[in-house]
């Protein structure tokens, strides 16, 4: 499943390089690839623990 992120920011950014590269640039399908961008990065970034949530579990480990 973690490739399926990578492949929607390579694709989202892919796709928005696209619209906007066109003279005439589509701004739905550059917003569509945006999107796309977004939902892969916050994907990957949501199962990256926090600093704090690492510190909090040493913490209880000491005491």
């Amino acid at each position: 499943m973690k490739y399926l992120n990578y492949i929607l920011i390579v694709l989202g950014a892919i796709i928005a390089i696209y619209a906007k590269s066109d003279t005439q640039q589509n701004e739905y399908i550059l917003i569509g690839g945006i999107v796309i961008l977004m939902i892969g990065v916050y994907r990957i970034s949501k199962g990256i623990p926090s600093k704090q949530d690492g510190e909090d579990i040493d913490n209880y480990k000491n005491d």
